[in-house]
């Protein structure tokens, strides 16, 4: 469990940060208060994508492995 939600944290920064930047530069450009801009979307953003990723990333981990099922047994063999 900490291993997952370690994760979570981590891909949360990234993913969150990469997002939010190109967004508001994309709407609303470079402006004077882009840093402060940035760094609030950022934050909100992060704390609602680590719930979600804890989640919905099982679930999602579920589909995926049912979806490939087939494909790793083929390996193994």
């Amino acid at each position: 469990m900490r291993e997952r939600i370690t994760f979570a944290m981590i891909m949360g920064i990234i993913t969150t940060g990469i997002i939010s930047f190109t967004l508001i530069s994309v709407n609303i450009g470079f402006v004077a208060n882009f840093l402060v801009i940035w760094l609030k979307s950022w934050s909100m953003s992060y704390l609602i994508v680590i719930p979600a990723i804890l989640l919905i990333g099982p679930r999602v981990q579920k589909v995926v492995d049912e979806m490939f099922k087939d494909t790793l047994t083929q390996e193994v063999d």
